[in-house]
């Protein structure tokens, strides 16, 4: 299936569709995002993860240190141990990114190096590597490959092929389609943030795409 310029704009208003597109297209192509169930999934978390596509590069600074306890507890037990990260996003992401997913430790600069990219945030280098592989593009070398449409939008997509997620949004009678799409925001995000809007972005895009 082909998306129009139409319904990619009903799904996410704040979309440029001249810049998505046929990025989009190509990559729902590649990674077999190719039923309305399917799609209309897919853009349903892409739109949230990416503010419909308007945010491509993870928001790190942030004003205030409390915030910073809230979004990492493990990280920052107390606002004093924040506040030296606030408003410093590359001294934050080289903190809290730190030895993980094959990144180095604060000092390696690879938390800022690999912080989140792409219409779903590819984040840390052992990623930026997987989905390079795949892809066969060189995300290791040059991570900001992936800001640009058509590596944001294969990113994604091959991530959501990897997750198994095209099977989830196969609906088939007696499924509890619920059920399933809360499965597919837990395997991308990992818990259930976001979901009231993601469940509202899918509501829009079933309507775009006419599933009943």
């Amino acid at each position: 299936m082909q998306l129009t310029k139409d319904q990619l704009k009903a799904v996410m208003p704040l979309c440029d569709t001249d810049k998505w597109l046929n990025p989009l297209n190509s990559a729902m192509d590649r990674f077999e995002i190719n039923s309305p169930n399917r799609a209309a999934a897919f853009l349903a978390q892409l739109a949230h993860e990416s503010a419909e596509t308007t945010r491509i590069i993870e928001g790190l600074s942030y004003s205030r240190a409390d915030r910073l306890c809230t979004v990492w507890p493990k990280r920052f037990p107390t606002v004093a141990s924040a506040e030296p990260y606030v408003k410093n996003p590359e001294k934050l992401a080289n903190f809290v990114y730190a030895n993980r997913g094959g990144n180095g430790d604060a000092a390696s600069g690879d938390g800022y190096r690999y912080r989140g990219r792409g219409l779903f945030q590819l984040t840390l280098k052992d990623n930026y590597r997987l989905a390079g592989d795949a892809l066969k593009i060189p995300l290791v070398d040059n991570p900001d490959l992936a800001t640009t449409p058509d590596v944001a939008a294969l990113t994604a997509a091959h991530y959501w092929q990897r997750l198994g997620l095209n099977a989830l949004a196969d609906h088939q009678p007696g499924d509890d389609d619920m059920k399933d799409f809360e499965e597919i925001s837990i395997r991308i995000n990992g818990g259930r943030v976001g979901l009231p809007e993601r469940k509202k972005y899918w509501a829009q895009a079933q309507a775009a795409l006419g599933i009943a």
